[in-house]
């Protein structure tokens, strides 16, 4: 018995797939959006190996490597095979270029995305892969930004050439910083997009995301985070106030939800929190 399952997401205007497969024996699937600039990354395989082929009856001229990927540009046909797996993990990212080079401000090179590339492994592009797989079921409003970010990095290290992507390590400037943390104090709990932010600023997402990370010593999804948690923090001391109730006014989906964050976040669960600072 075969079972698919997909996760859709999308994140600066990147379709995100996170595809689980489940059965046995030869498979052999024309994988999809063909006529679209795609990146596809393995995460799992289990009880066997799968390839990338440019045909669906010949083998991959690519030899086997862990964590690989394979990059289509458009108008590319790519087959997935595998020979007796039982699991299968993988992600797949699709590009608009010409609007991601608008919404990041960042040239994308035209070489890059007309070269096809198959079974090549970048272990930081793969991690990058990695986590954002991870969050693809998550829709707590910080991870809006963290999807934000994670894709406009991907998009950097795959598209963008070397010299169009200069190292900038200045932060931002007194009245950037400010007009940020005010927006992002004002608009808490609810979702806010890297560009949003980015725009206030009048940087790319790119230039935006490290200079506020140099000023702030956070990325920005965390420090929107952390601020969500500090504000619950000041409702934890209300003792009217029940965990379902803090979690609700803190944009989490429950009190599960808030009590993981909160204590990944603080260091202990809401409960012991309170009760140490209210006897």
């Amino acid at each position: 018995m075969k079972r698919l399952a997909v996760s859709r997401r999308r994140w600066n205007g990147v379709c995100v797939d996170v595809t689980e497969f489940w059965g046995h024996g030869e498979t052999c699937n024309h994988l999809c959006f063909e006529n679209e600039v795609r990146l596809s990354g393995l995460l799992e395989e289990v009880g066997g190996r799968c390839e990338p082929r440019l045909h669906a009856s010949k083998r991959c001229s690519v030899e086997y490597t862990p964590r690989h990927m394979h990059f289509a540009p458009a108008g590319m046909s790519v087959w997935g095979y595998s020979n007796n797996l039982r699991y299968i993990k993988d992600i797949t990212l699709v590009f608009d270029v010409r609007a991601l080079e608008e919404r990041l401000g960042e040239r994308m090179s035209a070489e890059a995305a007309m070269t096809p590339r198959l079974r090549f492994s970048d272990d930081r592009l793969w991690t990058l892969l990695k986590l954002l797989s991870d969050v693809a079921h998550d829709h707590d409003p910080s991870a809006e930004l963290y999807g934000d970010g994670l894709t406009a990095a991907i998009v950097a290290r795959l598209l963008v050439p070397a010299q169009g992507a200069p190292p900038r390590r200045g932060g931002l400037s007194p009245w950037q910083l400010r007009r940020v943390e005010e927006y992002l104090e004002a608009q808490l709990p609810r979702a806010v997009s890297l560009s949003e932010l980015a725009t206030l600023t009048g940087l790319s997402q790119a230039h935006f995301a490290r200079a506020f990370k140099a000023s702030t010593g956070r990325a920005p999804y965390r420090w929107q985070l952390e601020r969500r948690i500090g504000r619950a923090q000041a409702l934890l001391l209300d003792p009217t106030k029940s965990l379902e109730d803090v979690a609700d006014a803190t944009g989490f989906v429950d009190a599960a939800h808030f009590g993981r964050i909160f204590r990944n976040v603080a260091g202990t669960t809401p409960g012991a929190w309170r009760r140490e600072r209210t006897g």
